[in-house]
């Protein structure tokens, strides 16, 4: 009996003192609460660190509560904390990030292998946790674009993904991305399905 569990982790800073592009993933994942029909978010400890958690029967949903660059120890402890408690060839790991090279509110499922492309986060996240020790758990990525400026100097791009979001912004990212993250989720699902059950 095929019976998938997934660990949704968004990565970005803490909101709301870092309330920017850079963090899309959590403002992404607020709203996957209600395109899943998920428990509201609420505060639970979990990889020895207090975070907003929604616990389904199938998703649970985690806002990584570090800062970017250094998310990826916490993202392995909770995975090794989901694998003690249910069997790791059903869990599923998906982390949610913000993507340079799409257009604002474009999502796309990303193989976990494909370049990190300087994404600090990814980077942090690759090293801490290896792929390659659970062959059984499909690991993926969830892109969410949020474009770009015209310059590409370090100096502009960092601005850019660090200033205030706008309300505008805000809105494509917790009220429409959501549902195409829910729809990248059901495919995962499928794709995994059909990789069991021939």
């Amino acid at each position: 009996m095929f019976n998938p569990r997934f660990l949704v982790v968004s990565l970005g800073n803490p909101l709301p003192k870092y309330a920017s592009l850079h963090s899309a993933g959590h403002f992404a994942l607020n709203g996957l609460v209600n395109a899943l029909r998920q428990p509201s978010f609420h505060e639970m400890k979990i990889g020895k660190q207090t975070c907003l958690v929604s616990q389904g029967p199938k998703y649970t949903l985690v806002q990584s509560p570090t800062l970017m660059n250094v998310s990826g120890p916490f993202v392995a402890k909770i995975w090794q904390e989901m694998i003690k408690q249910h069997d790791a060839s059903s869990m599923s790991l998906v982390i949610v990030h913000d993507e340079l090279e799409r257009t604002l509110g474009d999502v796309r499922l990303t193989a976990w292998d494909r370049s990190h492309r300087g994404h600090n986060g990814l980077k942090s996240v690759k090293k801490s946790l290896l792929q390659t020790k659970f062959p059984e758990s499909p690991f993926a990525r969830i892109a969410i674009g949020i474009g770009r400026p015209v310059e590409r100097d370090a100096a502009t791009v960092s601005k850019y993904v660090l200033d205030k979001i706008s309300l505008e912004q805000r809105r494509v990212l917790e009220e429409a991305v959501p549902f195409d993250i829910a729809k990248r989720l059901v495919e995962l699902e499928d794709e995994w399905r059909t990789e069991i059950e021939p």
